[in-house]
């Protein structure tokens, strides 16, 4: 966290908010991630494109970043890769069971004014915060 400067994350937030406007405005879609990736697979034919390309461009985004910038994205070594998966099963099952993920609900559902969004980023905010102080406070793991 020694990085952390709320200027990059002020551009970060616009950039973001800028992007879910725009797919929103011309596409009548809620940039929701999971959900786009779920779409990938479960979708019409005619509804797969965009969703792949815009996952694709989530990735090239990341990757040209780390070129211009390399070290830019820190590097965690000896994290216990069984952690990592059993967390990842947990997100994807919080994801289905939500409804929607972080970016759904708390980037479009929020700016919408959605009830359901607002308790949802609540709940998915607090369990962040718990896991975290879990992790590091109590079970050690840094």
């Amino acid at each position: 966290m020694e990085n952390f400067t709320p200027y990059s994350a002020l551009i970060g937030g616009a950039l973001i908010g800028i992007s879910a406007s725009l797919l929103l405005l011309f596409n009548g879609r809620i940039a929701g991630i999971s959900g786009i990736l779920s779409g990938v697979f479960t979708a019409a034919a005619g509804d797969k494109a965009w969703r792949l390309l815009f996952l694709v461009g989530m990735v090239a985004a990341g990757l040209a970043y780390q070129s211009i910038l390399p070290g830019s994205f820190e590097e965690i070594a000896d994290f216990p890769i069984l952690l990592l998966i059993t967390g990842g099963f947990i997100v994807g099952f919080g994801t289905r069971m939500g409804g929607g993920c972080t970016s759904g609900h708390g980037v479009c559902g929020i700016g919408r004014l959605s009830k359901r969004s607002i308790i949802a980023t609540i709940v998915f905010m607090g369990s962040g915060v718990a896991t975290v102080y879990v992790l590091r406070h109590v079970l050690g793991v840094v």
